[in-house]
């Protein structure tokens, strides 16, 4: 082994991290590694997200996230740029979605672009850890995109080391607790190579206190699509259960209550459908990959796409009974408490009613102030609060079963579609 690696390869020598990302999961994984002793650079394409953080500022709602870059801001171990610095290691955290071609074809495009842009200032003995989740085989493609631009540096290849350590370690947090999580679950770490599984290894440990379980790099890759996968499936059990009680006129939430009082049954609870960065996205990945072999992950997945139409038509049905009847759509992001709106099925209900009835549609969302900004398509919805919502509205509509809806009485004298069990028990 080059001494030089040798050194390298001691995670006492890593002293300076850069974070690719500063969204949902990088900047709380950027504040963490401050907080562990490391000198941080956050790096992120959007200027207006880089020059809030160097002012101490977050842009999304996270509990504790805040205070902690304030914090290491202040420490001098946090700052944040847009381009990428020379550093001993980088933790890649950019979004991976799909193409909406009508095959759900992963798009790694924001991977790629974040290989190439760090590309320029990597030297021997540079550990890269790629967080975003991806399809099986990405971290193996970053390799061959890197070799591509630096042909002078020798990289891994058929479990040899090289110049460079490449691993793959995805996040396992939800939003709302991601500062939690991030210090208390396991974490699987995947390496290309035995070395740099360690390295990786030694470095999330530098915060992490749950356990951190080493593996090759293609079966953390699985590992992740699997946890997700294993959450959409049942889920969808759920959505279906509630579309066939629904036709036989059988309360779902009672029976699912019922179900559940078996030692070996554990039913999930119905809602509007799927969304968010990770379920609504990940199986899709499988699907694509094997498309012959994932039958049961497509159909899941197309059960789960379908809840919101099928939320869509009932609401539908309900203003058909009632001309010029107005609809209020409560909640619009994609889970409780959280202001992230990517893939929410309730915004795209709330969307589709205005586009079917405008000017007679409106929506209620404690995060909704932000919705223009993290979606453009949100201006195009009236958001009021629940008492203009309530005075305006003859159908109601629940999404999002937020805190404070869970507070409100049910509706009197209004026709109420609750597909979120928001009033289940209540008068």
């Amino acid at each position: 082994m080059n001494s030089t690696l040798s050194t390298a390869a001691d995670t006492s020598e890593i002293r300076t991290v850069a974070v690719v990302g500063l969204g949902y999961v990088g900047l709380p994984t950027a504040a963490m590694f401050a907080k562990a002793g490391f000198f941080v650079t956050g790096v992120d394409i959007d200027s207006r997200v880089v020059d809030a953080v160097n002012r101490g500022e977050v842009l999304i709602f996270e509990p504790g996230l805040p205070e902690a870059v304030h914090e290491q801001l202040k420490s001098g171990r946090l700052s944040a740029s847009r381009n990428a610095p020379i550093a001993d290691a980088y933790v890649i955290a950019v979004p991976t979605p799909f193409r909406h071609d009508g095959m759900h074809t992963p798009d790694i495009g924001y991977i790629e672009s974040a290989v190439r842009g760090i590309a320029s200032v990597l030297a021997k003995g540079t550990l890269i850890i790629l967080e975003s989740t991806s399809p099986v085989g990405t971290t193996r493609h970053i390799i061959n995109v890197l070799r591509s631009v630096r042909p002078d540096l020798n990289l891994p290849q058929n479990q040899s080391e090289g110049d460079i350590d490449f691993a793959y370690s995805p996040e396992r947090v939800i939003p709302g607790k991601t500062m939690q999580e991030l210090v208390s679950n396991d974490r699987v770490i995947g390496g290309v190579t035995p070395r740099a599984g360690k390295r990786a290894r030694d470095l999330y440990k530098s915060f992490v206190r749950g356990e951190c379980h080493v593996t090759d790099d293609k079966t953390a890759e699985m590992v992740k699509l699997a946890e997700n996968t294993f959450r959409d499936v049942n889920i969808a059990l759920a959505n279906e259960f509630s579309i066939l009680c629904d036709r036989f006129g059988i309360d779902v939430r009672e029976m699912i209550e019922l179900a559940n009082q078996h030692p070996r049954v554990s039913i999930l609870q119905p809602g509007a459908g799927v969304g968010g960065h990770c379920i609504s996205v990940d199986p899709w990945f499988l699907v694509s990959g094997a498309p012959d072999l994932a039958r049961l992950i497509r159909t899941a997945r197309e059960t789960n796409d379908y809840k919101p139409l099928y939320v869509y038509h009932l609401v539908e049905e309900a203003v058909e009974k009632k001309p010029n009847a107005r609809v209020a759509c409560l909640g619009l992001s994609y889970k409780p408490d959280i202001d992230d709106f990517r893939e929410s099925p309730a915004l795209d209900i709330a969307l589709r009613l205005n586009a079917r009835w405008p000017g007679r549609v409106v929506a209620v969302d404690p995060y909704g102030s932000v919705l223009p900004e993290r979606d453009h398509r949100g201006g195009a919805l009236t958001i009021v609060d629940y008492d203009a919502a309530l005075e305006h509205s003859d159908v109601i509509v629940s999404l999002v079963p937020h805190s404070e809806f869970r507070k409100l009485p049910k509706p009197e004298h209004k026709v109420v579609i609750d597909a979120v069990g928001l009033w289940r028990n209540k008068k």
